[in-house]
């Protein structure tokens, strides 16, 4: 297999008796969070998915706990990962869209291309502590890789400012669109790195960025951005906790990869398939084969998982690592992309950017042996903001939430709950949440749910629903039960706090 001959490069270490002892030494568990873009809740095989293999993440899953109602922390990239990096929902935290930094700043050249000089989203608030920084309290060493989205280069939220360690990938979405990138971004102690840098891709630049010749460029970024998770893990010795978080591109937009045997197999086997045009102002390049390249980029995704845990277990780190796999939104039509072509029936209703289930529940599938039972199914409500409390709970901070409010900034709060009890099969200690709560401005829509109800405001107009009868959400029945709007019009008007700039309709 293609992925297999990819990673002989990063090299192979054997795993000594010494090596493995101190692995099982560490007392606190390391965590790997494997964060993937735009993945739909029903495109893996262990969600009812048909037409794409996924035998990595399915024996994940098999081996772990995998979750039917775990939410995104909003329906679109940068403010969904706000959520796990400050412990807020998006009716709280600072970042609650995709604010860019990259328009109308000069340019530069690499080779003939132009680039822009600055590039990134909106910095995460620098007086609230985010969660790298909370595990470097707690004695982790940290590492992340690929998506950064949590501010603009020479912001006051970087990598190097925010609690990374080691960091390789993309600081700015956008960039992300081309997986033969112009650049990538590092940070890395080890190298001797003071600030976040790029890195250019010297091969990649001799080539256009659009067009027929874009294809030539043989500098994938997701291949690259994998073989330097591995790196990291291979350079852990067990003396330290550590905590990656693994923010692979794939499978957003643009549908692009190596024509090696893994997307080969899906030309033949979606032999009749559609073509894209491209939008080059989107940096989405034109795909011939989008149903092949995006079923591909999913399965090369599962490659990575495996290769991740195959090397969890070479360096004996197998018992003692939870890891974790997700994804930040619900599925996209960008670039080409077919969700309706995967998703055939049609069990969500909605796609990413919309605050309809299909935008915002994900999979969500956690494996940790010895202590997360096998091949369980879970029910429990949990949302992104939930991540920050169970890490400091599996890590043993005691002092969390109280420790880590900033005292000198005016409502500063964490509004997660901790599923830690879930995780080890201690249902009868877990609370729950009365409801959960997600905004987002591009399309002026609201959610709340609590426990079945579902509310969706859209443009200031509530829509209710059951969802214990309604899960595709094609029913409203607000005018049915008036008590429970106002019910739960009366969280949001609680839970909301106005942004300078992310505006939003609110009900009235």
């Amino acid at each position: 297999m293609m992925i297999k001959n990819l990673m002989i490069s990063t090299g192979i270490l054997a795993t000594g008796i010494c090596q493995v002892h101190a692995a099982k030494a560490t007392k606190k568990p390391n965590i790997i969070f494997i964060l993937c873009d735009d993945m739909g809740y029903g495109d893996l095989g262990c969600y009812g998915q048909k037409y794409i293999n996924t035998p990595n993440l399915d024996r994940m899953a098999q081996e772990g706990m995998r979750f039917t109602q775990a939410y995104a922390g909003s329906p679109v990239s940068a403010p969904s990962r706000a959520t796990i990096m400050t412990g807020q929902h998006s009716g709280h935290t600072h970042v609650r869209g995709n604010k860019e930094y990259w328009r109308n700043v000069p340019t530069m050249k690499y080779g003939d291309n132009d680039e822009y000089t600055v590039v990134g989203q909106e910095p995460y608030d620098p007086n609230h502590i985010i969660l790298p920084e909370i595990m470097k309290k707690n004695g982790y060493t940290t590492g992340m890789f690929g998506k950064w989205a949590g501010g603009y280069e020479g912001s006051s939220s970087t990598p190097d400012k925010r609690g990374i360690d080691e960091y390789y990938g993309f600081i700015c979405q956008f960039q992300a669109h081309l997986y033969y990138p112009n650049f990538l971004n590092r940070y890395s102690k080890s190298k001797g790195d003071t600030a976040t840098v790029r890195v250019t891709m010297d091969e990649n630049i001799k080539y256009p960025m659009y067009g027929d010749d874009y294809k030539k460029r043989p500098q994938y970024s997701a291949d690259m951005i994998h073989r330097e998770a591995l790196k990291w893990i291979d350079s852990q010795d067990g003396s330290t906790p550590f905590y990656g978080f693994f923010t692979y591109t794939l499978p957003h937009a643009e549908l692009a990869q190596p024509n090696d045997s893994i997307l080969k197999s899906y030309k033949k086997k979606f032999f009749h398939d559609k073509t894209w045009g491209g939008s080059e102002g989107s940096r989405y390049n034109p795909a011939v084969h989008t149903h092949a390249e995006f079923a591909g980029m999913i399965t090369r995704l599962d490659a990575y998982v495996g290769e991740i845990l195959a090397k969890l277990k070479e360096k004996g780190f197998d018992e003692n690592t939870i890891v974790i796999f997700s994804s930040d939104n619900g599925p996209h039509e960008e670039g080409g992309a077919d969700p309706e072509f995967f998703g055939r029936d049609g069990k969500l209703r909605g796609l990413k950017r919309q605050c309809y289930e299909g935008g915002i529940r994900v999979p969500f599938i956690v494996r940790w042996p010895g202590k997360v039972e096998a091949g369980t199914v879970n029910d429990h409500q949990l949302a992104f903001y939930d991540i920050m409390p169970t890490f400091c709970e599996l890590a043993g901070d005691k002092k969390f939430p109280k420790k880590y409010l900033n005292k000198k900034l005016e409502g500063d709060c964490f509004d997660g709950i901790s599923f830690a009890p879930t995780l080890i099969g201690n249902d009868e200690m877990q609370k729950k949440h009365e409801y959960l709560y997600w905004e987002f401005h591009e399309t002026n829509q609201i959610a709340v749910r609590m426990g079945d109800w579902k509310l969706v405001v859209k443009k200031g107009k509530p829509h209710l629903y059951d969802l214990s009868t309604d899960i595709h959400e094609d029913n409203d029945i607000s005018a049915n039960h008036p008590d429970i709007v106002k019910k739960m019009v009366d969280i949001i008007r609680k839970e909301h706090r106005d942004s300078e700039f992310f505006k939003i309709t609110l009900p009235l």
